[in-house]
């Protein structure tokens, strides 16, 4: 292990060779000096500007340009910028030319399936991310005199991400090969200084991920104060102004490592020693992953010590960092080594807030966690449907982006309360907020004031809305008069609303009513006496998004829809943007059934009659069947009718939500699926849409929190209210639900005509598989 007070002559070599090491990036490119200094989004606005000049792509342009979307997380540019790559590469144009002031080349070979791997892993996938991995190590050649050390770093940066996706991936034998490999590596004595610690980083973060801080922590004990001052002195003889690579990439992770490690073997004097450190570098306040992990871990450690006031303060302040990015915050599990969930913040302020008795301010933070799901899965999204000037929504999130460049883009530098370009992006943020409310709840962290929400309750309901982080489960139940919190028992939720779904699927009565009894016992039963409204708006979190609560069933062997009155909202705050019913309007209803997908084993016989059975129901109504059910006439007529109802397959895309969408036909000008992203995109004035297609109710959990579904599309769009199916539902009990519910609305609202439906239902199809699958969200008149 390297001495913390090196040689005179060893610490010469590094004064000489860091720079040389330094010239090389992670990802073997030749680094421009805002690569080197860390501004990604400088570095990103640059490439694109040269790239577009070019006319014909290079590689020496599209490198950096592929790095810095790496960095900022722009991940669909980044996989499109890297595909792009990898064909001039295949050209033969595989060099990644320097700066003038430099003096080699590097070979980017192995550039694409590098980044991609690093990206994979911070999307989670770490099967895919070993693959690419993998993909690239194959790829790292020796090409002189095309870089001295590129290979080398190559070979350092690969083996450990490939270890960190084993570990995390749990493949704790791939990830033991890959430290062994790490600890066998030969880096030599020229460049070691910038070398070395990059692999104790390497060997650490792989060790976290394996849950041995211990270990992790033998890699990163050392004091680094003489190898900071080598890096200040060496870059300033180079004019980077000191806000180099080597404090961002190298020195500030391996604090930050140090500090959980200490913090989760108990040592905690230690870990505030070096947690503090982190916060008071000025550095730190534009690294945002290491930011919001440093506040984060600093307030564990204060819950741990019974600071609770502390604790909180610190979680608020990581909320703070969180929310002031426009895009994800996704932790550099590539850097830390650890994979810090945001969530987790809010999760841990929730849970002090509820045990001190401030149940209101626990129920804003539980909100806003839903939003910053929402505002990290729209991130990328440029069209939204305003409802009165589309061009005024466009201009709007121009501004939008412009101001979080500029945030992102400031000097490192710039002493606290200088950053005039952060206080333009919170003007431009509250601007959004009082010109397109509707708008800014899906660009910007937003929440509804609990006293706000009181009035927006309806006289004779009560809203119930869940919370749960890890075994921490939460319930909140919001009438006109007050807001009550409660915990529940909790244990693994996602484990106990699979075995019911499995249960139901089986139409196993003994499975299914042991599953639905325990359900209810604990998430209705200990909330009963709050629950004295006959109608309850149900507000999921997590797997409860997938439970169909109508189905859960009370001792006696009734159930929920026996007792009340269900409605769903994807959140709380969506009550106040919900837009009220349009009394006197036309029953018009547009049916779409049995689309012609071009494949007969996807016919759905029984939808083409379901669709011309409930159009008959209205008059003025219009069915499209077959060839004419297309995604185009859809786009052509929904915004006539005030009612729609698609009789379809759906799909359901957990890895990319916004492609989640309704199968129709298609024809020359759509391609016959109609998206979740589409409908952020589209103005409906529809009273009902119902969704009577398979797997139309499912929405990707966007990190535990809101569900990014057709069913919010759909508000979003227009819509008041959605009836959709939360699993692939059986035709012919569909269609005796459908013609039910559709006659019951002659006399009844949206929530009691459902409600009724289903225990018509329930006669003819006793298991709740055939009739518990649809739920209403939405306004219930």
């Amino acid at each position: 292990m390297q001495s913390a007070q090196p040689s005179a002559l060893y610490r010469a070599v590094v004064a000489v060779s860091l720079f040389f090491s330094l010239a090389q990036s992670a990802a073997g490119q030749i680094l421009t000096d805002l690569e080197m200094k860390g501004r990604f989004a400088e570095l990103e606005k640059a490439a694109e500007q040269k790239l577009a000049k070019q006319g014909k792509p290079s590689t020496s342009v599209l490198s950096p340009l592929c790095f810095a979307y790496s960095r900022v997380k722009r991940y669909q540019k980044l996989f499109d910028c890297l595909d792009r790559l990898e064909q001039q590469i295949r050209a033969g144009d595989w060099v990644a030319e320097t700066d003038a002031s430099m003096i080699s080349n590097s070979d980017a070979t192995p550039m694409p399936a590098m980044l991609r791997a690093e990206a994979l892993i911070e999307l989670g996938d770490y099967p895919r991310a070993a693959e690419q991995a993998k993909l690239a190590l194959s790829k790292v050649q020796d090409r002189l005199p095309y870089g001295i050390w590129a290979p080398k770093r190559y070979r350092l940066s690969l083996l450990g991400t490939l270890g960190l996706a084993y570990a995390l991936g749990g493949d704790r034998k791939g990830a033991a090969e890959q430290i062994k490999q790490l600890e066998d590596f030969s880096i030599g004595f020229i460049g070691s200084a910038g070398m070395t610690p990059l692999r104790a980083n390497a060997i650490a973060r792989i060790y976290m991920a394996l849950g041995d801080f211990a270990r992790a922590f033998e890699q990163v004990r050392e004091d680094d104060a003489w190898m900071s001052a080598v890096y200040f002195l060496n870059n300033a003889s180079w004019g980077l102004s000191g806000d180099d690579r080597a404090e961002n990439f190298v020195l500030l992770p391996k604090m930050l490592i140090r500090g959980k490690c200490l913090s989760e073997l108990g040592r905690l004097a230690e870990a505030k020693q070096s947690l503090d450190a982190i916060l008071r570098n000025a550095r730190v306040v534009d690294q945002g992953e290491l930011h919001w992990l440093a506040l984060f871990e600093r307030g564990r450690i204060a819950e741990r010590e019974q600071n609770f006031s502390e604790a909180i303060s610190y979680y608020l302040r990581a909320i703070k960092v969180i929310e002031e990015q426009r895009s994800s915050i996704n932790t550099e599990a590539n850097k830390i080594g650890f994979v810090g969930d945001k969530q987790a913040v809010y999760g841990r302020v929730i849970a002090l807030l509820v045990e001190q008795g401030k149940e209101s301010e626990a129920f804003e933070y539980v909100e806003r966690s839903k939003s910053r799901a929402l505002v990290d899965m729209l991130a990328s999204k440029k069209e939204f449907s305003a409802r009165t000037d589309p061009e005024k929504a466009r201009l709007i999130l121009a501004q939008l982006d412009a101001a979080d460049l500029a945030s992102r883009t400031e000097d490192v530098l710039a002493k606290p309360g200088e950053h005039s370009a952060l206080r333009t992006l919170q003007t431009v943020r509250q601007e959004i907020q009082r010109a397109a409310p509707e708008l800014s709840t899906l660009v910007t962290v937003t929440s509804v004031p609990a006293e706000e929400l009181k009035r927006l309750v309806r006289q004779d309901e009560a809203l119930l809305e869940y919370y749960y982080q890890g075994s921490d489960l939460y319930a909140f139940v919001v009438t006109r008069d007050r807001l009550q919190a409660k915990r529940l028992a909790g244990g693994d939720i996602v484990a106990q609303v699979l075995r019911f779904r499995r249960a139901l699927e089986r139409a196993d009565s003994e499975q299914w009513q042991t599953q639905a009894r325990a359900l209810y016992e604990l998430l209705w039963q200990p909330l009963e006496s709050m629950l004295s409204a006959r109608s309850v708006t149900v507000v999921a979190h997590g797997a409860l998004h997938y439970l169909p609560f109508a189905a859960l069933q009370k001792p006696d062997g009734s159930f929920l829809v026996d007792h009340y009155g269900l409605r769903f909202l994807p959140s709380a705050s969506v009550l106040k943007f919900l837009r009220p019913a349009l009394p006197g309007r036309r029953a018009q209803l547009l049916a779409l059934g049995n689309p012609d997908l071009g494949d007969p084993k996807l016919d759905l016989h029984f939808a083409e009659g379901e669709a011309k059975t409930v159009a008959a129901i209205f008059p003025e109504s219009r069915v499209l069947l077959r060839t004419d059910a297309t995604e185009s006439n859809f786009k052509k007529a929904g915004s006539v009718f005030p009612r729609i109802h698609f009789a379809t397959h759906g799909k359901f895309q957990a890895d990319d939500p916004l492609s989640s969408g309704l199968y129709l036909a298609r024809d020359a000008e759509n391609d016959g699926v109609l998206t979740v992203g589409e409908l952020y995109s589209m103005n409906l004035d529809a009273d009902l849409v119902t969704l009577s297609a398979c797997e139309t109710g499912l929405g990707k959990v966007a990190n535990g929190d809101d569900v990014v579904g057709l069913t919010r599309g759909f508000l979003y769009a227009g819509s008041r209210s959605i009836v959709a199916s939360l699993w692939n539902v059986d035709d012919r009990a569909t269609a005796q639900l459908m013609k039910a519910f559709y006659e019951n609305l002659a006399g009844m609202n949206k929530e009691e005509a459902l409600r009724q439906a289903q225990i018509r239902t329930r006669q003819d199809f006793p298991p709740p598989f055939f009739w518990a699958a649809f739920q209403l969200t939405g306004q219930a008149e």
